[in-house]
């Protein structure tokens, strides 16, 4: 259970209820929405989310974003997001627990696991590597949607956001990350 309130559409003040109703227009509530409602400026903060993952997709392709982002996700362990991803792995097609991927893709899921796990240590050879498939202004998009989406991550696994009603069959295939079970507490 969430550890803060879901704003409901009725409960909303006039600022949420303007956000709220433009969600349900295009059918988007979900509980994430529903907790980044207990503020607007913080709610408009994260809906900047949406600009740098459709900016992601016009630099590198919808497969490889949504690979990209499962690769963060399952690495930082948010089942939320870990599980909006799965179901759009599989919406592609593939099995969650059986990728393979091409060499771009490839970088691309180091990338994202590099950055989640320790970002100062970045090798200077995966960067070289990311440099053969994209250029420094593809590349700040690349790393500016990677903190967009730890800070997502860590926004639902904070707070328990709920996992929405459409992932509950799901919810088996989310396998927490141990990488942190070594690190000194």
């Amino acid at each position: 259970m969430a550890r803060i309130k879901l704003v409901e559409q009725k409960e909303a003040t006039k600022a949420e209820r303007v956000r709220y109703d433009e969600l349900a227009e295009r059918n988007a509530v979900t509980n994430m929405k529903k907790g980044l409602l207990n503020d607007a400026a913080t709610y408009d903060a994260y809906m900047a989310w949406y600009t740098s993952w459709n900016r992601l997709v016009e630099v590198i392709g919808e497969k490889d974003a949504i690979l990209y982002a499962h690769a963060i996700s399952t690495t930082n362990s948010c089942q939320l997001c870990s599980l909006f991803f799965i179901s759009d792995v599989k919406g592609l097609g593939l099995d969650p627990e059986n990728l393979e991927y091409d060499e771009k893709e490839a970088v691309l899921v180091e990338l994202g696991q590099a950055i989640v796990t320790d970002p100062t240590s970045v090798s200077d050879e995966l960067f070289e590597r990311l440099k053969t498939f994209f250029q420094d202004k593809e590349i700040v998009v690349i790393v500016g949607f990677a903190g967009q989406m730890i800070a997502t991550n860590n926004f639902n696994s904070v707070l328990q956001i709920d996992v929405d009603k459409r992932l509950l069959p799901l919810i088996n295939e989310f396998k927490p990350a141990t990488w942190r079970d070594n690190l000194k507490k």
